[in-house]
This record gives structure tokens, sequence and C-alpha cells, in this order.
């Protein structure tokens, strides 16, 4: 054990020197290394902290929470022409579902609201999502207010005229003063401000910080509702306990029948589960890592082959030192390590410097980014270490069984 651990040594120094007496040489080898080690563990440390954020952001939503309107929220198989002469699911099939239907925990009526213009004295902004959507959604996403109250279930049904809005909102309209009971003009109407919501981020790029949400019954008194009119939804969360599949076939039946279709009539209405809209962006998710992958491993393919040829040529520029070593009793194992362990050395340096690129990548990026946080993980970490070993290893193997294999005296007179 002791013999093999001085080879260890004594081929690990040999290959220290050989690298230190080569720096171009070494550099050039270390940037291929260090390219495909940094695309390798970037892309991975940026679908990962994509991953984590959506993640974060619809963690306090429950997956079972169902979407009934007549858009499908995934990939469908009916044609466009035939969904849009769907009609809309309207205020009324949500007071259908809300009496009709057992086993809710929550439910609301959504429209799916467009970009409106807020003003406040001389504030004015523009393009800032206003929801209409009733009280029941508070319980739906588990929304916290941080100033006032969300509007109450009365203020939903009589449809009052009062908003609550995303931390950012209330930031860019009232700056630091209090926008409780602050009066703001939306749709070229005047509503109170009854709540500010607790700060939640950009993790998903539908954050509610930038939002409003107003008393759908509000809208509805003055925009055209019904079958026909606005674009809209009922929003269920079903009780804990309950079963998910049964629970959507019930309603499906029942919906059916309120709308009068027929056995042979196919619905004209699509159940969303939010869980299947997670499912989605894992999928999207997977292809993202494939295709990182993918592009990174040619960066890496490309190291490894820079490192091979780099020690093709050292092991024919030191054909005779490789020969006095040999007639000197240096057995095959002992040139074999020597070049396995350069090539070893040359791939984790230059992978620690791709992973110090992309620590530093990170921290720039979450800099810059505010709210979205981009993580380096120690599994990604440990992975880039041990790729980069593993792509030393196998670009070194070949030169050095070649280096290990040479004849001394052929060896000498080579060199000479």
């Amino acid at each position: 054990m002791l013999v093999y651990l001085r080879l260890f040594k004594e081929s690990f120094s040999f290959a220290l020197n050989a690298l230190r007496n080569n720096k171009l040489r070494t550099f050039l080898s270390l940037l291929g290394v260090t390219v495909g080690i940094f695309s390798i563990i970037a892309v991975l440390a940026a679908v990962d902290s994509l991953d984590r954020n959506i993640k974060d952001s619809l963690s306090g939503l429950d997956k079972n929470t169902i979407y009934l309107s007549k858009y499908s929220f995934v990939p469908t198989e009916i044609p466009r022409w035939k969904r849009e002469r769907f009609p809309q699911v309207d205020y009324d099939d949500f007071e259908f579902v809300r009496r009709n239907i057992s086993d809710i925990e929550a439910s609301a009526y959504v429209i799916f609201g467009g970009s409106e213009t807020i003003r406040y004295q001389a504030e004015t902004l523009t393009n800032v999502e206003v929801t209409p959507i009733s009280d029941g959604i508070y319980t739906i996403d588990d929304l916290k207010i941080v100033k006032g109250r969300f509007y109450s279930e009365l203020e939903s049904e009589t449809g009052a005229p009062v908003i609550v809005l995303g931390f950012t909102l209330a930031e860019n309209l009232f700056d630091n003063d209090n926008p409780i009971g602050k009066q703001i003009r939306v749709y070229g109407r005047k509503l109170t401000v009854i709540g500010v919501l607790k700060k939640y981020g950009s993790g998903l790029g539908d954050s509610p910080d930038g939002k409003a949400f107003v008393p759908a019954n509000f809208v509805r008194r003055f925009r055209n509702g019904g079958a026909n009119g606005l674009p809209g939804a009922v929003v269920i969360k079903p009780k804990a306990d309950v079963d998910v599949g049964a629970f959507e076939s019930i309603l499906k039946q029942k919906f059916r029948a309120y709308r009068g279709l027929k056995a042979d009539e196919a619905d004209n209405f699509f159940v969303n589960k939010l869980a299947g809209m997670v499912s989605i962006v894992d999928g999207i998710i997977g292809v993202m890592n494939g295709i990182g992958w993918m592009i990174s491993l040619f960066s890496l393919l490309v190291g490894g082959f820079g490192i091979a040829n780099i020690m093709f040529v050292s092991v024919k520029e030191r054909t005779n030192l490789i020969g006095i070593q040999k007639s000197l009793g240096a057995k095959n194992r002992f040139i074999l390590f020597q070049f396995l362990f350069e090539a070893t050395i040359l791939a984790i340096v230059g992978g620690l410097v791709g992973l110090g690129l992309v620590w530093i990548m990170t921290l720039v990026a979450s800099g810059m980014s505010g709210d979205f946080e981009f993580v380096l993980s120690a599994e990604n970490m440990l992975l880039g270490f041990g790729l980069s070993s593993v792509i030393g290893l196998i670009s070194g193997v070949l030169p050095a069984i070649r280096a290990s294999r040479l004849d001394p005296v052929e060896a000498i007179r080579t060199g000479m």
C-alpha cells in the first residue's frame, strides 16, 4: 500500500512540474474545460433557479384547484373554430356551481381582465392588470394582506366600488403614504382602496405585486356580461378530503345537465386543473434541462478533445525523457499515472474555474434581477467537479497508455 501511495505522490509531483513548465499549453487546455463546465453548470443553475422560484410562487396554491371555463389551459384536440363557439362561463354559471355542487371549500367568479389605467391625483399608471373577481379568491389563492383588508362577500355580491392593490402597485401610486381609504380612478370611475397585498416577488412572472383586484359584480354593471360577453371562469377549490377525480366527474355531469347538453353531445366547456398546468411547467423545465445538457456537452466534448490533443503532443515531446525514466527502472504504471494525473489536474482546475465563474454570475444575476433568486446548489457544484474529473481521465487514458508502452531504447533513440 505504501508503495502505491509513493507512486501516486511522485506521479502527482511530476505532473504538476510538467504543467508549470508549459504555461501556455496549460492555459489553452484549461480554457476548453472551463467553457464546457461553465456552460453545463450555468444552464443547470438557471433552470434550477427558475424551477425553484416557480414552485415557491405556487406553494400557497392548492394543486387541486379547478378552473371551469370555455378555454382550455392545456393543449386540446378540439379544433379552434369549435372552441370559439362555446358560450362564456358567466356569473349565472358561478351561482349554479356554488349552490348545486357540494364539497366545495371556496369558489370565485373571475373575469379575465385586461390592462387598465389607474390614476391618483397627478400620478397615472398605464397597462396595469386589474382582475375583476369575487371574494372567494382570497381563500383559494391564500392571499395575504399587509394593510387594510380584502373585500367582503357582501361587497362582492353588491359590486361595491372598492379595490385591493398589489404591493408594488401601491408603492408606485402612493409612495410612502398610507393608501387605505384613498380614492383612485379605474375604468373612469372612483374606487376606494381598502387593502394592500403582501410582497410576493416575481418568481412566476405572474406575481400579484403589480396587480389590482376589484369585485367582479362592480365591472358587470357597465361591461357586457352573459354567455356572449366578458370572458370569465369559475374557480373552485374542493375540500381537502375529497376525491378530486369523483368531484370532477360530478361537476361535469351536473354542469352538462345545467347547460342542457344531450348524452351524445360533447362538452362545451373545459375543466382545467392547476395540477395539469404544474405538470406542463415541469415538462417545460425538463425539456429546457435536456436542451441545456445537449448544448453544454458539446462544449465539454471540445474541451476533452483539447486535453487529449495536448497530452498526445506532451507524450511526443517527452519521449526521450520517458525512455530515460524507463531505463532507470520506472514501471509502466508510473508513466501511466504520470500522464493521467496531468490530464486530470488540467480538467479539475478548469472545472473549478468554470464553477467560480458560475458562482460570480449567480451573485451578479441575483443582484440585478430583484426578487428572482439565482441559486448555485451543492449538487450542481459536485456535478461540475465530477464531470471535470471524468473528462480529464477519459481524455488522458489513450495518451497515458501510449506513453507507458513505449520501448525505452526506441524512446531514447527517437527522442534524441
